[in-house]
């Protein structure tokens, strides 16, 4: 079994558990002869049906976790983003919802519907998009036990996209970096996919295979953004399917919003010369490393987001860029000054929890600057949530 020797030893059962997806991932090579597309172990890995990352039971966030989401530190962030989207679903009106890209562990559904009835804005349905079976049933159970009736009665979750024309707010945090992302490497000048195989020991090893039409496409697209080629040996990622997902998951979205928050960079800063092995991160019991094939199944598998790319995707399926900013920007803009303020007559121990969270969300060491938040608007003014730090000159 591949393993980075600093990260802590698996339990027993969690052994077992990634060695049935070890054999899984295999065979997949084995039938796709010999060469798995990395996008594709990354998808089996995380979401193959009862066994990857997202489709099993383990913990995934918070202190016993692999991770911390900005949810999970307490209710500011979730408060934050309701107030930026609060205006957006009162000038929508009475049939407006709430969908919610991946629910995470429950936390900020639970904190915004609170904030939205609190702020008069509550939508009439808040759907979650959620494909993990444990973790959607760890969401009903935390949100029907946290929240009033009237409340819980808007929840819905959903198997797919609206398939219907609909007016409200699409809200992701975290989202966009679990999505199976393609690598590629330089050489000689043309653009290569990096693979996954098997060496003579059986272990996952790195391999290569001409780019087909759609990466090699979406390279050029860049480079010519870029106003300069990819060196040799330069590897990286791209999401050429981008577009296509934007579309699937917003496309039917009539009258709305998008919020997107995730960790990432302008495309200039994604395929600087000095990141020239792309942005691949795994993380395993709060421990980040870069090596995907450690403990399949256990471990988290992300890429940054290159958040140029999810401009041009945004726009070109007809949304208008609201805004680009830095998360603390963001939250320093929609409500966190406030909130701080609003906490000087708790009690002391209170106040200090509400002065951590904003701390860990803000502080550019933290999550401040490292996570950025992009919104689209079609027929409302979301651009008031953006109005302070604006940094779509740099896209």
């Amino acid at each position: 079994m591949h393993r980075i020797t600093h990260l802590p030893l698996p339990e027993p059962a969690a052994r077992e558990h990634s060695a049935r997806l070890t054999a899984l991932l295999h065979a997949a090579i084995a039938q796709a002869g010999g060469a798995l597309p990395f996008w594709r172990y990354m998808e089996l890995a995380l979401y193959a049906p009862g066994l990857g990352y997202y489709s099993a039971g383990a913990r995934k966030f918070g202190a016993d976790g692999d991770f911390v989401t900005a949810p999970e530190l307490g209710s500011l962030f979730a408060h934050c983003v309701a107030d930026a989207l609060a205006p957006v679903l009162r000038e929508i009106g009475a049939q407006a919802e709430f969908f919610e890209l991946g629910g995470g562990s429950g936390a900020f559904a639970e904190h915004a519907l609170l904030r939205l009835a609190a702020g008069e804005a509550l939508p009439a349905r808040y759907a979650i998009l959620e494909p993990s079976a444990d973790l959607r049933q760890r969401q009903r159970e935390r949100l029907f036990a946290a929240l009033p009736a009237d409340l819980s009665a808007r929840l819905e979750w959903i198997d797919a996209p609206p398939q219907e024309p609909w007016d409200g707010v699409l809200f992701a945090n975290e989202v966009l970096d679990a999505l199976p992302t393609t690598r590629f490497v330089i050489e000689d000048g043309q653009p290569w996919e990096q693979c996954v195989g098997r060496d003579e020991n059986g272990a996952f090893t790195w391999t290569t295979r001409p780019a087909d039409a759609l990466l090699a496409h979406a390279l050029r697209h860049i480079e010519r953004g870029l106003e300069s080629r990819l060196p040799d040996g330069y590897r990286s990622e791209a999401l050429p399917q981008l577009p296509y997902w934007i579309d699937a998951v917003a496309g039917t979205l009539q009258r709305g919003a998008l919020l997107f928050v995730d960790y990432g960079h302008p495309r200039r800063e994604f395929y600087a010369r000095d990141r020239s092995d792309g942005t691949l991160m795994c993380h395993y019991r709060h421990h980040a490393h870069a090596d995907p094939f450690c403990w399949p199944g256990l471990q988290d598998i992300t890429a940054s987001v290159d958040f140029t790319a999810l401009a041009e995707a945004g726009t070109r399926i007809g949304f208008e860029l609201a805004g680009y900013c830095a998360q603390a920007h963001f939250l320093l803009g929609n409500g966190l000054p406030q909130a701080l303020e609003a906490a000087q007559g708790l009690p002391e121990i209170q106040r200090l929890a509400l002065a951590r969270q904003a701390r860990r969300l803000t502080l550019p060491d933290a999550m401040g600057e490292r996570f950025q938040v992009m919104g689209f608007q079609r027929g409302v003014d979301f651009e008031p949530a953006f109005a302070f730090g604006d940094l779509s000159g740099r896209l």
